[in-house]
């Protein structure tokens, strides 16, 4: 008997890094995610296979159970030793669904390309949580640690706004549905970045960040409510400007697209992954004459 489980993809409009600091943040589910499926059997130990979005194979192991039931630490991080470090949480937070069988053979199979970004490691955390019936919050805090607001997208099929309190993750569903919802694009920078180390950097930079905080928040609620276009578009140019500021870094529209007449705003990791795009025509031909070849519309990307 298999078992599947399933997660969406996730992207942070407003909030980039200060909502590890408590901001508030607006983050979308997209439609885009992944499965994991489930299937016992007697090999004492875990049959690994992950497929891309175009059915190829970038991950095909067979994890003993006994290096998911040890605590040796590992040399050097790789694939296979993250992904015995997410079990071996989660067999610490539950240990029942590993003594109580055999083996398993597991597949997990994404619904948008490994390279864009969307949440491979955190839909394969809910995933997990999910198999062996723990808190996916407390799995990643335990695990790799991060805000968790994707994980809150892993988990619902609408709009939120998040923020941490007290170290404990606060999720409100919330209506995003602006009338120019068709003048928002999402254009891949061509280049997966690492959240890891973006955070690390982060971290390295920031200062007393409480005015900043507050200025954010106040950011993402005139986003989520904004009533025309030119708000909405003001509003994410400051916050741009601001985490510019913070980051001691230029936005993406200045360093890669500074002719371009529209608004561009980075999401997520600065860097790499996706941008936002907010134009009152189609900037397809823009990008695609820049060879930025992956240009989604709204209500493709978002559920």
């Amino acid at each position: 008997m298999k078992t599947t489980y399933y997660s969406n993809g996730k992207l942070l409009i407003t909030g980039e890094y200060l909502v590890l600091d408590g901001a508030k943040a607006l983050a979308l589910p997209t439609k885009f995610g992944q499965n994991l499926i489930v299937e016992k059997n007697n090999n004492e130990g875990i049959k690994w296979t992950s497929y891309d979005s175009d059915g190829s194979v970038w991950f095909d192991e067979t994890i003993p159970f006994s290096a998911i039931t040890s605590t040796t630490s590992f040399e050097k991080e790789s694939i296979k030793n993250i992904l015995i470090t997410i079990l071996r949480t989660a067999y610490q937070l539950n240990p029942n669904e590993l003594l109580n069988s055999q083996g398993f053979i597991v597949s997990t199979q994404l619904t948008f390309p490994r390279k864009w970004g969307l949440g491979t490691s955190s839909t394969l955390i809910n995933n997990i949580a999910q198999w062996f019936k723990i808190d996916a919050f407390t799995l990643l805090k335990n695990s790799f640690g991060g805000s968790g607001y994707d994980i809150a997208c892993a988990q619902n099929n609408n709009p939120i706004l998040y923020h941490i309190a007290q170290e404990k993750p606060i999720v409100e569903k919330v209506k995003f549905n602006p009338n120019f919802l068709s003048d928002l694009y999402f254009v891949y920078l061509n280049k997966k970045q690492s959240s890891k180390s973006a955070i690390a950097s982060y971290k390295e930079k920031k200062n007393d960040l409480e005015t900043q905080r507050e200025i954010i928040n106040q950011i993402t609620q005139t986003v989520l409510n904004a009533e025309n276009e030119l708000s909405f578009t003001e509003a994410l140019e400051n916050h741009e400007k601001i985490l510019s500021t913070i980051l001691e870094t230029k936005t993406v529209k200045e360093t890669l697209f500074p002719d371009f007449k529209g608004t561009i705003k980075s999401l997520g990791a600065w860097g790499g992954d996706f941008v936002l795009v907010v134009s009152g025509e189609n900037p397809k031909s823009y990008f695609l004459n820049k060879g930025y070849e992956t240009i989604i519309d709204y209500s493709e990307m978002i559920l």
